[in-house]
């Protein structure tokens, strides 16, 4: 009706996703009509050299913008001229949401948490024989060409039958509601989306990612490429409110595999620094992971403060952007309710959580015990914890180590134990930062009940656990603790104990 410019601006603005192409020379009457539909809060966006209206205000974001055909970098005009429309759909804000998963085999949710048994499987990524990561990154506007999917180096047809090559997944988003803050939880999604493909496994996270492809899904023409294409449509599709583009890099190439590995641990290490000093003493709240449930129906995640998720791709401020971002997702916040016992971990709430979403098959946690009601565990775990009885302490075995351990088994037969969402007293599998954390089985003495530890934790965080030693009071606790290049037996792990005086052969008895 006249006189509701007003709430007809309202109207466009949230409800009516145009905006104007103006395309060549603009003349006064272009100019003229260019204005009116600013005025409606639609905005402009032309391929020659105009003054351009940056602020917001009328539209929802900027009124004008100057794009020059000339300047659009691209092979051709085509190409020139989808990147002007795409920057079109960027000014406007318009949601791009893909309504099917552009791949050759079959993808929903009942395909997630399928197992690709090895005489199935065409090629794997990660696991013992190679190495795989996934990384996602906030980028400018700008630097992000949506859709745009790239396979550098050589797809796994050049990789004999049941074979294994290192892979990299490279996820670069941009977003105006996007925030660096967001970065770990959507990355954590790749899990989830890429097991949705049928033929596909999945496990794991950042640099111990391992992801298998069966036989029939390559038969199919599954490829690389189709990696890309999942995480573009899914992103866009789940996170469409923060996500505005996405671009994939899936990087086989081995000088750019190793190069972008390095950088993605850096990034890995500045999230996990970004919870500080924050104490479980400190919140009225935890959060739940039900992320993979899929692989392990009965298991939660409870992660505080002080106790990062076991895949260690989560913490607690993670979790915490995970349940701004989708308040009915996998990451619930957990009300403490009544402290039942501080020192082991036992509270109300989480024990109540604890019976609610492992199906009634856990009764209660201790947060900070391994030899009572420890917390389950998926299959995603960075270490396996299990306790030594004849050195009255426990061993750590990483996922990256594939010697034997005293306890006469290597990592991959103990993560049947650990996984599966069984809670087994003496048996835990935690995120490797855990290690570092006052509350690493606290209730159990702490860190010096470790006695036996896999080297390559102890040389990829050496300054971290040199300064745990040091809180603990043994500064050469490091030294005293052996790994499988001095034992892989429990005679060998006593003797060593025995000769570098390990205090766990002086602490109260574990049980």
């Amino acid at each position: 009706k006249a006189g509701q410019a007003r709430e007809i601006l309202l109207y466009n603005r949230a409800r009516v996703f145009a905006f104007v192409l103006a395309l060549g020379e603009i003349d006064d009457l272009k100019y003229a009509a260019a204005a009116g539909a600013i005025n409606y809060g639609f905005p402009v966006i032309a391929d020659t050299v105009i003054p351009q209206i940056l602020p917001t205000g009328v539209t929802q974001h900027e009124h004008v913008v100057s794009q020059p055909f000339n300047t659009i970098p691209g092979k051709d005009d085509l190409e020139r001229a989808e990147k002007l429309v795409q920057k079109a759909i960027e000014t406007r804000g318009v949601k791009i949401k893909l309504t099917e998963v552009p791949v050759p085999v079959p993808y929903g949710s009942a395909f997630e948490g399928e197992v690709v048994r090895k005489k199935d499987m065409r090629v794997e990524f990660g696991g013992k024989y190679s190495r795989a990561f996934e990384y996602l990154r906030l980028l400018p506007m700008e630097e992000v060409e949506d859709g745009k999917i790239e396979v550098i180096g050589p797809d796994f047809s050049e990789v004999e039958e049941g074979g294994a090559m290192d892979l990299g997944i490279l996820i670069e988003v941009a977003g105006r509601k996007m925030q660096t803050d967001f970065e770990p939880v959507l990355e954590r999604q790749v899990h989830y989306f890429v097991n949705g493909a049928s033929g596909v496994q999945h496990i794991g996270q950042r640099d111990i990612a391992w992801i298998r492809i069966s036989k029939a899904a390559a038969d199919k023409g599954f490829t690389l490429e189709h990696f890309g294409k999942i995480l573009h449509a899914r992103f866009h599709g789940e996170f469409g409110a923060i996500v505005d583009k996405v671009q994939v890099k899936v990087i086989t190439d081995p000088a750019l595999h190793a190069e972008w590995l390095e950088k993605a641990r850096d990034a890995y290490n500045e999230r996990n620094e970004r919870m500080g000093s924050l104490k479980d003493d400190a919140v009225d709240e935890f959060y739940t992971c039900t992320l993979c449930q899929s692989f392990a129906p009965t298991h939660v995640c409870i992660v505080s403060p002080e106790r990062l998720g076991l895949c260690g791709a989560y913490n607690w401020l993670d979790c915490k952007a995970s349940y701004e971002i989708n308040p009915t997702g996998p990451n619930q916040p957990i009300l403490l309710g009544d402290t039942v016992d501080p020192v082991k971990g036992y509270w109300t709430g989480t024990n109540d959580v604890a019976v609610k979403n492992s199906q009634g098959t856990v009764h209660e946690v201790a947060m900070y015990s391994i030899m009572e009601n420890p917390m389950t565990a998926c299959g995603c775990f960075e270490c396996i914890v299990m306790l030594i009885p004849e050195a009255n302490g426990v061993m750590v075995v990483s996922r990256e180590d594939t010697s034997m351990t005293p306890a006469g088994m290597t990592f991959s037969t103990l993560a049947g134990m650990a996984g599966g969402g069984l809670q087994t007293p003496g048996v835990m599998g935690v995120g490797k930062y855990y290690l570092t954390s006052p509350k690493f089985i606290s209730a159990d003495g702490g860190f010096k009940r470790v006695v036996w530890m896999s080297s390559v934790l102890k040389k990829t965080m050496a300054e971290e656990f040199q300064a745990v030693a040091e809180r603990e009071g043994e500064p050469d606790l490091i030294d005293r603790i052996a790994d499988e290049t001095v034992c892989t037996d429990v005679d060998g792990l006593m003797a060593w104990m025995e000769e570098h005086e390990h205090p766990a052969l002086f602490m109260d008895p574990i049980f």
